[in-house]
This record gives structure tokens, C-alpha cells and sequence, in this order.
């Protein structure tokens, strides 16, 4: 439905006028219920309106909002998710900078890999989304989404995804390699432990920063708190965004504070943002990691995942790509898919494609849904197969 004055993204947008959200479920204007299995695309991953966040916002909201740009004030909430947030991560990650979103995250880390390195050139791989500036575009795979914005970066090399052998096209004149680790817009592409290794070996051996981008698989979605675990391997730099803000909007980039301080001089203030770390922004923030923290609830994540996949036994089903709560369910042909996503939607419940994969929907609920919830979401999914073949 179009909202006059208000910008839209698609001529064909989902159209659903939300009223109210709770759990895994959102309510339209006419009342009716519908089961979240999209969670925003991977944002709300506790659920809508966990109390805990709500409290903590509710509490900083009667403190102070914004107060300076990021950087020239010390404010509490920023330095409290800043300590937070390091509790999770290996020692060398210890040292963020809160930025407005992950495509920003991913502006800041290109950047800081050039800086770093004193080199230009930037890796990153085919099928990869890193966001819709004209940077993050830039080292993004889908050339649908970039041919009208172009020129864009220059010297930017894109490799074939968990292509061990590709891997050598990577030499010393590489500033940074970005790379989910698993990749999301493409159809959940998982790269094998040797891929990954291998990645590792060679940005060590050419001093180059290798970026994780965690913005749609950080916070548990996975069944790791981050992806890279899956991988025995640590990122020079993680780019954070979507669920790290327990519904809020901000991102961040985590390396060293060694690699940080590289943004304070040879230019000074090499990287500077207005409402980077917004205080509310943090407050949820911080909070959802408390959640994390003292709720259990990334130990569950793959078995609910595994559980999720033995009950999405269909014909229609082709293929099942899947690493803890995050799937691409893989059909027949884009025709299919738009129809079983519209066919789940007119019976309640939410799914979603991929832009880079239009064979395929997409399913990352949130991580709190319940074993019941998934057998109703499961029995929706089935039925509405069933009507199609």
C-alpha cells in the first residue's frame, strides 16, 4: 500500500499496515495475527517488545537523548555497550566504533582497511550484499542492483564464493578482503572450513584485513554468536548492524584499538558520524546483549533450527540451505516462490526472498520461538505447498 509523501522501495511493497508486534507476532490495522518469520530480516532476534529492552530504553530515554557526535563526549551508555560487547568477542576485537547502521559499519571498514594498509585494492566475492551506499554497493555481487549507480569504486575484485582456488588472485596489493561468512542475499551459502582457512592463511601472509561482515548473522542466528566461529578463524575487523540494536537502529565495526586509532590522525577524524552511538540506540543495544547473556538462548538456536528443517518435508522443496535459525528454502522457479510467500502471508504468516536468489524464500524467525510455534509454522508453510501442487 502507498503512503502519500512517503518514499517507497518497490511498485509491489509487502503492504501490510502494522499496529502492533509482540513475540514472534505482528498485528495489522483489521486485527489480524500474523506469525514473524522474517524478523524484520534478521533484526529482531528477541522478538518484539522484550520487556528487558523496553526497560532499558523506557530508563535511558529519562536520562538524555543525543548530546554531541560520536567521539567529543564521554556518555555511559556508549563506554557500558563498548565493555559489554568485548566480553563476547576474542581479545585482538576490542575496540568499537557505533556507527547508524551496517552499511555504514562496512563504509568505516573499507575505509580503515586503506588506511591501515596504505593500499587500495579491495576483495570481496560473488553473490555478496555489504549494503546500498555507493562503497558498500560497490563490493556487493549483484550487478542488477549496482548497474544504474555506477561508476562506482574502482579496484574492487570480486571472486567466486568458496572457491578455494580463487583464493590465489589475492596478493600483496590488497588493502582489505570483506566477506560474510556466510552468506545471506545470496541464498544462505555456507564456505567450507577449508575455504575459510585458506581466506585466513592469505590475507596473514599479504598483511591484509580480512572483514567479517556480521551484520545479518551476528547475534546468535547462526547458532554462534557470530558466524566466523562456525570457521575457527578471527576477522581483523567485524562489522555489526540489524539485530545488534534489540530492535533499534545502529551497526558498528569492532577491530583492534591499535587498528582503531588509526582514525584519529593522518587525516584527524578519519571517520565521523552525527547520531553514531544515539543513546537510545545503545541503551538497546546493551540491553539485548544482556538478554543474550543471561537468557540462554543462542545454546538453542540449532537445535530449534534442526528441529525447524525435519518438519519442511515437501515435494515442492528442492533444496533446504540452513546454519542455526537462518534458511533459503529453495523451489522450483521465482514463480513458485513469490506464490507460496504470497499463499503463507494470505494465511498468516510472514516469509521473504532473497534479492540475489529469487528461487529461493527466505525463513530467520526470531530466536525465542517455541518448538510449538514452529510445528504452526510448519503445518501454515506445508498447506499452502499443498494447495500449489
Amino acid at each position: 500500500m502507498y503512503t502519500p509523501f512517503l518514499a517507497n522501495t518497490t511498485n509491489q511493497p509487502f503492504g501490510i499496515e502494522v499496529v502492533s508486534a509482540e513475540g514472534i507476532y505482528l498485528v495489522d490495522r483489521s486485527g489480524k495475527k500474523y506469525i514473524d518469520l522474517i524478523s524484520g530480516i534478521a533484526v529482531s532476534n528477541l522478538g518484539h517488545q522484550n520487556q528487558h529492552i523496553k526497560s532499558a530504553l523506557l530508563d535511558q530515554l529519562n536520562k538524555h537523548l543525543h548530546v554531541m557526535v560520536f567521539g567529543e563526549f564521554s556518555q555511559e551508555i556508549q563506554n557500558k555497550l563498548a565493555q559489554k560487547l568485548a566480553t563476547f568477542l576474542p581479545e585482538s576485537l576490542n575496540c568499537l566504533y557505533v556507527v547508524n547502521s551496517g552499511t555504514e559499519a562496512n563504509e568505516a571498514a573499507l575505509k580503515l582497511a586503506k588506511r591501515a594498509t596504505g593500499k587500495t585494492r579491495l576483495v570481496s566475492f560473488r553473490g555478496a550484499y555489504h549494503g546500498s551506499t555507493h562503497g558498500s554497493l560497490s563490493v556487493s555481487g549483484n550487478e542488477q542492483k549496482k548497474y544504474a549507480f555506477r561508476p562506482l569504486l574502482p579496484d574492487v575484485l570480486l571472486l567466486p564464493f568458496n572457491d578455494c582456488d580463487a583464493l590465489e588472485s589475492i596478493d600483496h596489493q590488497v588493502a582489505g578482503v570483506i566477506i560474510e561468512p556466510i552468506q545471506g542475499d545470496a541464498g544462505v551459502r555456507i564456505p567450507s572450513k577449508e575455504f575459510m582457512a585458506k581466506l585466513r592463511r592469505i590475507c596473514d601472509e599479504h598483511c591484509i584485513l580480512l572483514i567479517a561482515d556480521e551484520i545479518q548473522t551476528g547475534f546468535g542466528r547462526t547458532g554462534k554468536l557470530f558466524a566466523y566461529e562456525h570457521f575457527d578463524i578471527v576477522p581483523d575487523i567485524v562489522t555489526i548492524g540489524k539485530a545488534f540494536g534489540g530492535g533499534m537502529p545502529i551497526g558498528g565495526l569492532v577491530t583492534s584499538q591499535n587498528i582503531m586509532s588509526l582514525f584519529t590522525s593522518n587525516p584527524p577524524l578519519g571517520h565521523i558520524t552525527t547520531f553514531g552511538g544515539h543513546p537510545m540506540c545503545c541503551a538497546g543495544a546493551l540491553a539485548g546483549l544482556e538478554v543474550l547473556e543471561n537468557e540462554n538462548i543462542v545454546s538453542k538456536v540449532e537445535q530449534k533450527g534442526v528441529f525447524f528443517e525435519s518438519l519442511l518435508k515437501h515435494k515442492m522443496i528442492m533444496e533446504i540451505r540452513r546454519k542455526g535459525l537462518f534458511f533459503a528454502i529453495e523451489l522450483e522457479n521465482p514463480d513458485i516462490v513469490q506464490k507460496v510467500v504470497e499463499g503463507c502471508k494470505d494465511k498468516g504468516l510472514l516469509s521473504f526472498w532473497f534479492l540475489s536468489c529469487p528461487e529461493s524464500f527466505r525463513i530467520a524467525p526470531p530466536l525465542v520461538i517455541s518448538m510449538e510455534e514452529i510445528k504452526t509454522s510448519c503445518g501454515i508453510i506445508k498447506d499452502v505447498m499443498d494447495q500449489l501442487s
